[in-house]
């Protein structure tokens, strides 16, 4: 299952030398707005391999993100069963995390569509869901552009965040197959 290609991007499984940009990402505050707090050295790094353990598995999960011209780890973007009970669960979710330096690009939506026609395609699922943070806008764009829909009877508290933080209040999108943009459309 391993690599999944768009117009300007590869999807491909984790290497080692993927680790350290990982830590990377999950230290810079910017990337981790939207979340509690930043994620640091040995607690990433083990995070980066169970990533890439799981992804060894299934053949997906959280995906390395680089341009077609550069080798260069610039994000992920994951496929996963939400892991936390809610009122929507089970589900599969599709997130992303990328470098400041590739935000504004469409790398988002693109790699997203390409892990929605997998999810779709390849593991045959109906429906895939993406959460945020209520004002975390520019995800929420994202969500939109890939076709994906928000009823406000959806959204949630997230359990994973603390009570009374500001970031617990969620918005779930949903989009089913068949709905939203494919991959070989433009970002």
């Amino acid at each position: 299952m391993g690599t999944l290609e768009s117009e300007r991007l590869l999807l491909r499984p984790w290497r080692d030398e993927d680790i350290e940009a990982w830590v990377a990402l999950c230290a810079d505050a910017r990337v981790m707005e939207f979340f509690p707090a930043t994620v640091e050295g040995a607690e990433s790094e083990r995070t980066a391999n169970r990533l890439r353990l799981l992804h060894e598995r299934d053949g997906y999960g959280w995906w390395v993100v680089r341009t077609r011209e550069d080798p260069a780890f610039i994000g992920a973007i994951a496929l996963q069963r939400v892991p936390f009970e809610a009122a929507f669960t089970p589900a599969f979710e599709i997130g992303w995390r990328f470098f400041p330096s590739a935000w504004g690009k469409g790398y988002a939506t693109e790699g997203a569509r390409a892990a929605l026609t997998f999810a779709f395609d390849r593991l045959e699922l109906e429906e895939v869901v993406a959460m945020t943070a209520t004002f975390n806008h520019r995800s929420r764009r994202v969500m939109e552009r890939l076709g994906m829909t928000h009823d406000a009877r959806d959204d949630f508290e997230n359990p994973r965040v603390e009570i009374g933080h500001r970031l617990r209040p969620h918005v779930l999108y949903r989009v089913k197959r068949g709905a939203g943009r494919t991959s070989s459309e433009a970002p």
